[in-house]
């Protein structure tokens, strides 16, 4: 699994997640914001499959170390 969320996505990913989640746990906005864990798990694996779908990334494209 390639990363393609960067750092700055990764921090927003998981805070709008815990957000959403903890409006959840406040009954502010119902069950539906268990659906903060989602953006959650993106963040923490670095990885959307989503990003990959429309050929996305957030993050540098790492470089290879061998020369041809």
């Amino acid at each position: 699994m390639m990363k393609n969320v960067g750092h700055t996505d990764r921090a927003i990913r998981v805070f709008i997640g815990a957000l959403l989640i903890l409006l959840s746990l406040l009954n502010v906005i119902g069950p539906w914001g268990w659906i903060g864990l989602l953006p959650i798990a993106t963040g923490l694996l670095r990885f959307c499959p989503a990003y990959t779908v429309l050929g996305l990334r957030s993050c540098p494209v790492e470089q290879s170390s061998e020369s041809a």
